[in-house]
């Protein structure tokens, strides 16, 4: 299994995401499949990125006036000032609509770059090449872009599919493992809300899909995004069913801004704490069998994941109070989604904050 193609049909854009191994050297060609032709190209790259994959990606861009914009890629730098800088290059190079920015790092970097792009006069055509399993199977589909601010995570931003997303493997034998257990957080997220063939595939092959086997990561990927694909299509704006899609991130959100952001915990593992926390609140009131709960359990704790020592019962308030700046909330009560089985989410909950501070209280770090 050389490489794969999924083609998401939206209201506002249809566009390709094609998956596979040492795919990215064939960029020329896959825009030509596209029809997106231009001059002038702004590449944003993830500082980490090895300079040798950098090289192959640009020099494979014959006859393009290329400007380069290495970008430090974290939660900090996730902001206004950074897109000024991305907009102040455009505006000095007189980029046009019709040329390109092409984002190569990992779900930071993505939503930057496609904020940027969306705001740019207006629209300038986008392209993802997303360099890490977390940004593979979630952030690169979709169309969702932004900035964080002090406020919290996410709470700036626009809804900007891509015109063009690559996934080559290749970039992901560059990652530390802690980064490829990240992005199955997402993975195994997808197979939860959506799909327990799938969560079983996962329950057999997590150790194959950590190890970045070929047939093993790509199958992964592509039926991660499938699920993706599928539920964007259905809902691009998040009116509905796009919600389920943030299981167990009103915690994660929560979780990352409460330790303002850092490295300690970065947003794959804070995807994987609120899996666990709101399969447990699913259990809580009724909604999850036990013994799914159990199995999602195991599945997390042969990552070989522990993450929750770092926050305790003093951490409660500041926690409830990012999850109530959540932008899924229409009331003063907090939407969570949560699993009636596996396979199986729903977005229509609602709590209130003392229910959900007296359920922290008797979770965090017991």
């Amino acid at each position: 299994m050389n490489s794969v193609k999924l083609q998401v049909k939206t209201n506002s854009k249809n566009y390709p995401i094609i998956i596979g191994k040492n795919i990215i050297g064939k960029l020329p060609k896959f825009l030509s499949e596209n029809n997106l032709n231009f001059f002038k190209c702004l590449i944003i790259v993830d500082s980490n990125i090895p300079k040798k994959l950098v090289k192959n990606l640009s020099s494979s861009l014959l006859n393009k006036r290329i400007t380069i914009h290495y970008f430090k890629a974290n939660e900090k730098n996730k902001s206004q000032k950074s897109v000024d800088k991305i907009l102040s290059i455009l505006l000095k190079k007189n980029f046009n609509r019709n040329d390109c920015l092409i984002s190569i790092g990992g779900g930071i970097t993505g939503d930057v770059s496609g904020f940027a792009a969306s705001i740019f006069k207006r629209g300038l055509t986008f392209v993802n090449v997303p360099t890490t399993l977390l940004s593979q199977v979630d952030s690169s589909i979709g169309g969702k872009t932004g900035v964080n601010t002090s406020y919290g995570k996410n709470l700036i931003g626009s809804f900007y599919q891509p015109d063009l997303v690559i996934s080559d493997i290749n970039f992901l034998k560059s990652l530390p493992r802690r980064e490829i257990i990240c992005g199955y957080g997402e993975i195994l997220k997808h197979s939860l809300i959506a799909d327990k063939k799938f969560f079983s595939f996962l329950d057999k092959n997590r150790s194959k899909i950590l190890n970045l086997e070929n047939t093993h990561i790509i199958k992964a990927i592509y039926k991660s995004c499938l699920i993706k694909k599928k539920i964007v299509e259905s809902d691009e704006k998040e009116s509905s069913l796009r919600k389920i899609l943030n299981f167990g991130h009103t915690f994660a959100h929560a979780y990352e801004a409460t330790l303002n952001y850092s490295k300690k915990l970065n947003h794959g593992e804070a995807v994987i704490l609120g899996i666990r926390i709101a399969s447990k609140f699913s259990l809580s009131n009724k909604l999850l069998s036990i013994n799914e709960f159990k199995l999602i359990e195991t599945h997390i704790n042969k990552l070989n994941f522990n993450k929750e020592k770092l926050f305790s019962k003093k951490n409660t308030n500041t926690i409830l109070s990012f999850m109530t700046k959540d932008k899924k909330n229409i009331s003063k009560k907090i939407n969570l989604i949560l699993l009636k089985k596996i396979g199986s989410a729903s977005y229509d909950f609602q709590f209130t904050k003392e229910k959900i501070r007296s359920f922290l209280m008797k979770e965090l770090n017991k």
